[in-house]
Parts: structure tokens; sequence; C-alpha cells
């Protein structure tokens, strides 16, 4: 076994935390191999690479520091997508608590026109053991049911708690 190393700083980032620092570096590790990592610097972590990487920047003081930017807020779309997957039972009790009779989306979806988005709408309905909020079934049924995104979202949220 070699020691660890830090061969080469490429970029400095700030964090939204004073004093830690996002590294990307290319550094050495225990066992010899040598990689290009992302490093998240904190100022009391004194174990691996971390030391090599403070005394970096004592050394190198007028390093350029990227300033911390923070992440453009999601999109209702990938809000949507980071929503839990339901059970078919948290599906059905959080229709029943928005009044919603799991026999309504039955018939919902007996009311499509007849051929294969119909069959495979009702496969889901029936055999689905989980449900996506961002699944087509949800947003076909949920416009034919006169539920907007954001009366669906309320719902998914609720039903994810049962």
């Amino acid at each position: 076994m070699s020691s660890m190393s830090l061969n080469t700083v490429y970029a400095v980032r700030a964090t939204q935390e004073a004093e830690i620092y996002n590294i990307r570096c290319n550094i050495t590790d225990y066992l010899g191999v040598s990689c290009d990592t992302d490093y998240c610097s904190r100022p009391d972590d004194t174990v691996g690479i971390n030391p090599m990487i403070r005394q970096w920047l004592r050394d190198n003081p007028d390093v350029q520091i990227e300033v911390y930017t923070p992440p453009a807020p999601l999109t209702e779309d990938a809000l949507r997508q980071r929503m839990p997957s339901l059970t078919a039972r948290q599906l059905r009790l959080g229709l029943v608590n928005a009044n919603v009779s799991p026999s309504t989306v039955t018939a919902t979806i007996a009311a499509m026109p007849i051929g294969p988005d119909r069959d495979k709408a009702q496969i889901e309905w029936e055999y689905a053991t989980t449900f996506k909020r961002t699944h087509p079934l949800i947003a076909t049924v949920g416009t034919a049911l006169g539920l907007s995104d954001a009366e669906i979202d309320a719902l998914w949220a609720a039903a994810a708690a049962l």
C-alpha cells in the first residue's frame, strides 16, 4: 500500500456554507490508483485526502474560488418525478379521501375509446401494484375526472402518507 497524494487541483468551488469547498482534483489513493474526483472539503475534516487539500488551499491563497450559485428551482414536472410511487392501496384510499370513488375511475377507463389504449389503462388500473405520479394513466384519468395537476399533486401527497 502506498500513501495518498493530491496530484492536481483543477477547480475550487464555494458552497452555500462558509469555508466548505467542492474541489475538482486528481488524487492517488492508498492502493496507488490515480483518478479525477470531486471532493467536499470541510475545515475540520482530518481524514483521507482532506488535510492535503487544506494545506494546498493555504499554500495557494490566490487561487480563484468559483462563487456558489444555488441550483435553479425544480420545475413542476421535475417535482412530480420525485414524488414517491404509491401502492394500489394508497392510490385507491387517496381517491376515496378526495371523494373520488374507485368505481368512477373504472367507469372513466371503460368510457375511453375501444382499443389498445383503453385496454392498457384497464390492465394498469386493475393489476398494477404501484403507480408513479408521472404515469400517463394518472394524467388521463385525472383530466377525465376534471382534476387539475395541482389537485392530483395534493391527492398524491396525502395518499403517500397513508
